[in-house]
């Protein structure tokens, strides 16, 4: 299944300025299968995402089709076709 996954300005040094990138997952994958995807295609940019316990860092947000996946599953939240993935740096936050 394709998905598209929403860059924020700040990781868009590792799509070389793209704002968007569809990717391709298998149908069971979820959203910690498609970070590590992007991070096989934009090698660093997952670093910047989830930690080294692959959680999401406290102040970046990933959205679903408009819904916050913390409050679903997590990054464990299974992916829908043709779903558009958002990473939204928080307002008190950032990426570090």
């Amino acid at each position: 299944m394709e998905i598209k996954i929403i860059i924020p300005s700040p990781l868009r040094n590792f799509t070389n300025g793209e704002r968007s990138v569809n990717i391709e997952l298998d149908e069971h994958s979820s959203i910690l299968d498609s970070i590590n995807k992007l991070n096989d295609i934009y090698t660093g940019i997952s670093a910047k995402i989830i930690d080294e316990n692959n959680s999401l860092h406290n102040f970046v947000n990933i959205f679903m089709d408009g819904e916050d996946v913390r409050y679903i599953e997590g990054v464990d939240t299974k992916l829908i076709a043709n779903c558009e993935i958002s990473i939204v740096p928080a307002v008190a936050g950032g990426f570090k």
